[in-house]
């Protein structure tokens, strides 16, 4: 298993979490937001309309974010080996940033905690599930490619990671367990990579992620609007783990490359089922497939080339383009 995330998962583990923000709340999601205290304003905890990251609690994917930002390699690991953290300026009394670096973040970071309610609740859970597929499914390629030592920490990454930061809405959603059926296809890949039984396990662990994903009502889950908010939760994860893969223009973290690829396919995956819906916004919606398609150029493998065949800001360009267009058109068909 690749080291930073291995210490990372330890480090989660020993600090704990609670419900937190997920990797994109809604485009409005104020009204449906809370914070743990009763004085905190929605100005504290949100910024250009999206969730500030948690430094005390944000998952691996979440922190990789102001990884990519700042350039820095293994920050994700350093703010997770530094915690607790009573405010958000001890990322540079405790040396894990500088303070010209942290004049960069410090509007995007916070100690509180949030709770979301309604349908930023709904969409942050929707997401996570859509993280869980995404290493799933470049696990399953990779198996595919018979390269069960490269899929390993995929499989691992939705249990170890996501599960614990959903297990309680799970619970409340009356969602079966499924932690075990996941720490299972990991173990069999792990011991017996050949075994018929790893098809069996991988195939029951994607089918509970999807009984999982039905917890939402399908009218819900379906609508245009909703799936964009996901897509646009996938996609910005993809693009800050795409970005931490990269250094010196070479592709050194192929966990990180093929974690991207993964969200990507998903993403795409999931605009087709909405796709029909928006047959009124014809021209969009092709600049849509258009983009997915040169999006998807920068992961011409699951396993990674040397040199990208897109740089980070190529990617992030792209990204943007779905996430503006796509707002627009999922608009016009509510």
């Amino acid at each position: 298993m690749n080291l930073r995330r291995l210490l990372s998962y330890v480090l989660l583990a020993i600090a704990g979490t609670s419900l937190m923000i997920g990797i994109k709340a809604c485009s409005n999601p104020a009204p449906n937001q809370t914070t743990s205290s009763p004085a905190s304003t929605t100005s504290s905890t949100m910024v250009a309309g999206k969730p500030k990251i948690n430094i005390n609690s944000a998952i691996l994917s979440e922190l990789d974010k102001l990884e990519a930002q700042l350039g820095i390699p293994a920050l994700s690991h350093k703010i997770q080996a530094s915690r607790p953290y009573a405010s958000t300026e001890e990322l540079v009394s405790k040396n894990v940033v500088t303070q010209d670096q942290f004049n960069q973040i410090k509007d995007q970071v916070t100690i509180e905690e949030i709770v979301l309610t309604g349908e930023a609740k709904d969409v942050d859970y929707i997401t996570k599930l859509g993280l869980m597929k995404g290493h799933m499914i470049v696990a399953g390629e990779l198996l595919e490619l018979k390269q069960p030592a490269q899929a390993e920490p995929h499989l691992g990454h939705p249990v170890e990671e996501i599960y614990v930061d959903i297990e309680e809405q799970l619970a409340e959603r009356k969602v079966p367990e499924f932690k075990q059926t996941l720490i299972q296809v990991q173990d069999l890949v792990k011991s017996k990579p050949t075994d018929p039984q790893v098809t069996t396990a991988y195939d029951k662990a994607m089918t509970e992620i999807d009984q999982a994903l039905v917890a939402i009502p399908e009218t819900q889950r379906l609508a245009p609007n909703f799936v964009m908010q996901v897509i646009n939760g996938l996609l910005e994860t993809a693009t800050a783990e795409y970005t931490a893969a990269i250094t010196d223009g070479k592709i050194k973290e192929a966990i990180e490359y093929q974690d991207s690829r993964g969200f990507v396919i998903h993403a795409y995956d999931l605009f087709k089922t909405v796709q029909p819906k928006l047959k009124a916004d014809a021209k969009q919606v092709e600049q849509m497939n258009t983009a997915f398609v040169e999006l998807q150029k920068a992961w011409t493998s699951p396993i990674p080339p040397t040199t990208p065949t897109l740089t980070p800001d190529e990617v992030a360009v792209k990204v943007k383009q779905i996430e503006q267009t796509g707002m627009t058109v999922a608009n016009a068909a509510s």
